[in-house]
């Protein structure tokens, strides 16, 4: 063919490749309100930063062939923020953007890249599972793990994972591998779709029963955060990576420091209650300590007991683990427990310090607990919290008690250990502590009872654990915001990275 030829062929077959799955099947998707797969990537990379990876892809059956521009995921890179990332953006106009021999390689080029050069991989997932004909008979299942890392998680750069429709196979399988997952409400995630769940179990499923945004991310904690649209989602995506290093192998990007609006400090004194046991949101005084608008909650509606979520403290990437009052009087259960792991996780491998703000009386405890594994769920959030080499900072503010006490970084589970002249330490509640050890209650003997807590609330104070040097400073809840920023310039030096211990932890455990 002559040159000019060779032009116009090229063209129309990339024409034919950006077609995606037909203009009948791209304004069905622009009537629903949501953004097919190349205008996802519009939104979520930087203006013109976009290099695509496989256009010409195409199924490897013959028949499918005609039908399967880009075998149905867009891969590529692009800019987000000015820094590089990796990206499929799954096209469900494309045969359900199904997973096939093909789409498959391109999807193991990205992860290979991502890794070894130190990039983010971001997924777009909306698919329909396996694509059937590539995977039926012995050559289907010679096609399966070909590549022994192709669900290895080892943490060299940050996963996120958009759930934005319907999300079978590998949407969900790297879905369960992120490091944050966001969900547009009205999509799903689960092993099959519902009507192959419904005739293999034989009974009838609704998409939200089986997979939808208030299952994951209030009862599997699956889902970090669900949102309305795409926009949004994708929006979270670029917010959530601006927190993180590109790899793990440099400190989180720093920027300007955004101080809380004026008065913050003092409203600290206003939010917690002058009673011990009265009930406030500890989000409320996490905004008042760390940079204005930088808190960004992670699993909100999971395991409410404890707060997670990426902060900044003058310009430097933080994670706060909070105890939350609100919920349970900040009794840890089995929920929070798996929350708080799976964000130390997050921390230690991307070189976050991770600062506790401590106020719980201990651990849930019932039959339920024990049924749902909490010693171990326990045990294994002290195996993870010894392994943790990025700076921890605890901070005592109200009630330290029992084997939480060291989960919540007390001890020598933490770097430094301050305490607010409310703190309240000890094995139980010493009205739970007078019941237990006298099998007393204050309506049998009002006198004896209160003299009796009086003797266990003996040594409690953040001042006796400070003659014990157990806490390295005893401050104004109102100073929480310098002591912190100054203990990072000490802890978190530019440029210092940690060992990385937790970095193969498993996922979604």
């Amino acid at each position: 063919m002559a040159f000019d030829d060779l032009l116009d062929d090229h063209a129309r077959r990339k024409q034919t490749a950006l077609a995606m799955g037909g203009e009948e099947k791209l304004a069905k998707r622009r009537d629903q309100g949501n953004l097919n797969a190349r205008e996802r990537l519009d939104v979520l990379l930087d203006r013109g930063s976009f290099f695509e990876s496989g256009l010409f892809a195409k199924g490897i059956r013959p028949e499918a062939r005609h039908k399967t521009p880009a075998d149905g995921k867009i891969a590529g890179y692009g800019r987000v923020d000015g820094r590089e990332v990796a990206v499929v953006s799954n096209d469900f106009t494309v045969v359900g953007a199904t997973s096939s021999a093909i789409n498959g390689k391109k999807i193991r080029h990205m992860r290979e890249v991502a890794s070894e050069r130190g990039l983010p991989l971001i997924f777009l997932g909306e698919s329909a599972g396996a694509r059937m004909p590539d995977r039926m008979g012995a050559a289907g299942r010679a096609m399966l793990g070909q590549d022994a890392a192709e669900y290895l998680r080892d943490r060299k750069t940050p996963w996120v994972s958009a759930l934005l429709g319907d999300c079978y196979g590998s949407s969900t399988w790297y879905a369960c591998l992120s490091d944050f997952v966001v969900m547009r409400k009205g999509a799903t995630l689960a092993v099959a779709s519902t009507r192959v769940t419904s005739v293999a179990i034989n009974q009838s499923v609704e998409a939200e029963d089986l997979g939808g945004w208030r299952l994951h991310t209030g009862s599997t904690g699956l889902v970090d955060m669900a949102v309305d649209t795409d926009e949004e989602a994708l929006e979270a995506v670029r917010t959530f990576l601006g927190y993180l290093p590109s790899h793990r192998g440099e400190a989180p990007p720093r920027v300007e420091a955004r101080p809380p609006e004026d008065g913050a400090a003092d409203r600290i004194l206003d939010i917690l209650p002058d009673v011990r046991n009265a009930v406030y949101d500890v989000r409320d005084i996490v905004r008042c300590v760390v940079d204005a608008d930088s808190l960004f909650e992670l699993k909100a509606r999971f395991g409410k007991s404890v707060v997670t979520g990426l902060a900044r403290i003058d310009g430097r990437s933080v994670g706060i683990l909070a105890n939350n009052p609100k919920f349970k009087g900040g009794a840890i259960d089995v929920d929070a427990m798996r929350k708080a792991v799976s964000f130390l996780v997050l921390c230690d491998s991307y070189n976050i310090p991770v600062v506790f703000m401590v106020d719980q009386p201990g651990f849930l405890i019932g039959i339920d607990g024990e049924k749902r594994w909490a010693p171990g769920r326990i045990m294994n959030w002290m195996n993870a919290i010894s392994l943790v080499t990025t700076p921890k900072i605890s901070v005592i503010m109200r009630k330290s008690y029992g084997q939480a006490y060291l989960n919540m970084g007390g001890g020598r589970n933490s770097d430094e250990v301050l305490s607010w002249p409310t703190a309240d330490l000890g094995f139980v509640d010493p009205v739970l502590g007078v019941h237990m050890l006298h099998k007393l209650k204050r309506e049998d003997d009002p006198e004896r009872f209160d003299s009796l807590v009086a003797e266990l609330k003996q040594d409690s104070t953040a001042y006796s654990l400070a003659e014990l040097y157990e806490t390295h400073a005893v401050i104004d809840p109102r100073e929480t915001r310098d002591a912190l920023t100054r203990l990072l310039e000490v802890h978190a030096r530019e440029g210092v990275v940690g060992e990385h211990k937790l970095a193969n932890w498993p996922t979604s455990y």
